[in-house]
């Protein structure tokens, strides 16, 4: 554990540091966000915050490289990890900085974006089994294989790209995400007596140590944004833990283990990211049925729609990190407790809750403004109605 919380403090803390001196760098550059009608901010804001993030995952595989334990987990066997996550993750940011400088046209955002996936398989990394709930992995020959691995990559990438709208939402949103992957890794990892030190598990802790030292930047309001050179670079960062940790454990093994149910590898990869991945699939058929491309952009992602509701821009990038914690944490609390029942009871308990909350607070705080309406503050240098006032000489 003392090593992916130093590599996760490294990552933290570089792209903490990093993040004013990039902020810099994209204003001089001319990489900024010009608001759009689409968009929630109203003032042009430095983009290119994923480079802080990069430099952070750059220097915790490099302090990783150091710890003679990481050093085998980034190149062992097949597999090498870190040249895996520095090649692609290296070109995905090219990419994304030649998009949020210039723009780029779909087509060649989703070439780098297979890319980079290509990177992957040919690293080692790649779906090269599908647990299933007999106990028997169903083996993937590389036919099916490789465009499978492409296709998580890729929907991965753009599942969180979809959703960064709102200051603060991507980041959040893929932390959380990665954390419910690390403890569900680590933790089944020590209860079947592996160990705990693996590709994955590596992965997910650099990427939350990446999400909560920009997030301090984004949050908001925001100083900068992470721009598709961050979101993208998330988004392979978080699709490459979940390849990995499907070929990770033995499925005859797990099988056995009646505290961790077999099942659970199937459903928490998608629980997840089941937010942006949901936003993505509704962006999709939305704007497909409307005769526009699915690439073509709009004002109805779940955020705007939270904003709708009456909810203020904190207030709904914290319900959609409650969605995203509540279904990645409920599943891991399903994986460790010995009541699958009781877990998913108050599971739905708590959601009924945030329901409740997420519909009444704006319609509370509508009634509290209309039963105490704001009074404007007088100009102490204005007059009084009367004139000037009495104690004053004219």
């Amino acid at each position: 554990m003392r090593e992916y919380l130093l590599t996760a403090l490294v990552a933290a803390l570089v792209a903490y540091l990093l993040t004013p001196a990039v902020r810099k760098f994209a204003v001089w550059f001319g990489a900024q966000a010009v608001p759009r009608d689409r968009d929630v901010h109203v003032i042009p804001t430095p983009r290119l915050g994923g480079l802080a993030m990069f430099g952070g995952m750059v220097a915790a595989l490099v302090v990783a490289t150091g710890l003679p334990s990481m050093r085998q987990v980034l190149a062992s066997g097949d597999v090498n990890v870190g040249r895996a996550l520095l090649l692609s993750g290296g070109l995905i940011v090219l990419v994304g900085i030649a998009d949020d400088r210039w723009g780029v046209d779909p087509l060649t955002k989703f070439a780098g974006q297979v890319a980079a996936a290509g990177i992957f398989i040919m690293q080692g990394i790649q779906l090269y089994v599908i647990p299933l709930p007999n106990g028997e992995p169903l083996s993937l020959p590389p036919s099916y294989g490789v465009p499978l691995t492409v296709f998580v990559v890729v929907a991965t990438i753009n599942a969180v790209n979809f959703i960064d709208g709102l200051d603060g939402l991507a980041a959040g949103v893929v932390g959380i995400a990665a954390l419910a992957l690390f403890s569900y890794a680590y933790l089944l990892s020590m209860a079947n007596g592996l160990t705990t030190l693996s590709g994955p598990t590596l992965t997910a802790a650099v990427l939350v140590g990446m999400c909560a030292g920009f997030l301090p930047h984004n949050f908001n309001p925001a100083r900068i944004f992470m721009g598709d050179t961050g979101s993208m670079l998330i988004g392979l960062l978080l699709s490459s833990s979940t390849i990995m940790l499907t070929g990770t454990f033995d499925p005859a093994l797990l099988d056995a283990y009646k505290l961790f149910p077999f099942w659970v590898p199937l459903l928490l990869v998608p629980a997840v990211a089941a937010v942006p991945f949901i936003d993505m699939l509704l962006a999709v058929w939305r704007r497909t049925n409307q005769g526009m491309s699915p690439f073509a952009p709009d004002k109805m992602h779940l955020h705007h729609r939270l904003l709708e509701l009456g909810h203020s821009t904190r207030r709904a990038v914290m319900i959609m990190y409650f969605w995203v914690a509540l279904l990645a944490m409920g599943l891991v609390g399903m994986s460790v407790a010995g009541s699958a029942w009781l877990v998913g009871g108050l599971a739905l308990a708590v959601a009924l809750v945030g329901v409740t909350l997420m519909i009444a607070l704006p319609r509370m705080a509508a009634r509290r403004a209309a039963r105490h309406p704001a009074v404007p503050h007088a100009d102490p240098s204005a007059e009084p109605p009367g004139g000037p006032r009495a104690h004053e000489t004219v």
